[in-house]
């Protein structure tokens, strides 16, 4: 075990051992591989027990234990649901989790092809919002307005630049009836990186930002990439509701898909706060989300690098105006306020 302790920061290493011994006791632990990808900082390995590959998962330490506590509760109910993969460990104290490894496989050989990844999407959701609802964290479209304002401040992007994001918000805030009630257990982060294939089912991984949320969060973020064509999208919606979507349906989550991509630009964007920069950034332009997911694919974008997270904001960013000056937004938002 010493050679692979020491893949591990000296700090981490005492809530690696302690985790190791609860799960495995005497038991010898292979090698410890690194998993790449993802923009949150966490340490990721896999390793094998008793020829049976498992995942232990460091959050970073900047992740407060409150969240820490809230991100590892909904991902042990994600599983006692049948959402996640199986968790072993889950000490928020050290941020340190054992869960099952699964051997993903590419979602484009899903064998109902796309309508049926999608319709297993759909029901996945569905089963993850019937369980005991999450623990609350707040008003999702209040919680984009506090960090609009902080990024706002915040020396990074160039005073005003953000102002239309704003405005944009107010003007959806407005419209959008936000009933503490009506939220369920929500996973709030299921792109493709974190759905896997196994060859049988889906599985969601990655819970650092799950909470209760709007029934739509999920299912919105759902049809920026996997669910996009409008024939789709009703696969989904039909398989998370259990009913054919109408008018009304649609058009709160249209609006609800641009609160997903002001969101996302946020929360990543917090991440470069306080980096080195010579001047505040002053251009938002950006690629367009088919044009992002083109450069990753062919490596102009590293899956994983510093450079194609802050790309991503800002292509977030930059997709939350183009919607909100899409044709028809004005009557969809003015649906959404008639609920």
């Amino acid at each position: 075990m010493a050679g692979e302790i020491a893949m591990i920061p000296e700090a981490r290493r005492d809530g690696v051992r302690t985790a190791l011994r609860a799960v495995f006791g005497t038991w010898t632990v292979g090698e410890f591989r690194p998993i790449i990808g993802g923009v949150s900082g966490a340490l990721i390995f896999r390793f094998d027990v008793r020829r049976r590959p498992y995942v232990m998962r460091l959050e970073p330490e900047r992740i407060a234990l409150h969240d820490r506590q809230r991100g590892f509760a909904c991902m042990i109910a994600g599983a006692a649901a049948g959402a996640a993969p199986p968790v072993h460990y889950a000490d928020p104290a050290s941020g340190v989790t054992i869960v099952d490894f699964v051997s993903g496989r590419p979602l484009s050989e899903h064998p109902g092809g796309p309508a049926g990844m999608v319709r297993a999407l759909g029901a996945l959701t569905a089963r993850m919002q019937a369980t005991t609802p999450f623990p609350m964290l707040g008003d999702y479209p209040e919680m984009i307005g506090v960090m609009l304002t902080a990024l706002s401040g915040s020396g990074l992007v160039a005073p005003g630049l953000l102002d239309p994001h704003a405005e944009g918000l107010a003007r959806i805030r407005a419209a959008l009836p936000w009933e503490a009630s009506s939220l369920v257990s929500s996973h709030n982060d299921p792109n493709p990186r974190n759905i896997l294939f196994d060859g049988q089912r889906l599985w969601l991984i990655d819970w650092e930002l799950a909470f209760r949320n709007d029934p739509l969060v999920d299912v919105a973020i759902l049809t920026t990439e996997l669910a996009e064509t409008p024939d789709l999208e009703d696969v989904l919606l039909e398989a998370a509701f259990g009913r054919t979507p109408d008018r009304a349906l649609r058009a709160r989550l249209s609006v609800m898909r641009l609160l997903t991509r002001l969101f996302y630009g946020c929360i990543v964007l917090e991440n470069f706060v306080g980096a080195p920069r010579s001047t505040p950034d002053a251009n938002l332009a950006a690629f367009t989300p088919a044009a992002f997911r083109a450069a990753v694919a062919d490596g102009r974008l590293a899956s994983g690098a510093p450079e194609t997270a802050y790309a991503f904001a800002k292509m977030s960013l930059a997709a939350f105006i183009d919607g909100l000056a899409a044709p028809g937004f004005d009557e969809v938002l003015e649906l959404v306020k008639q609920g």
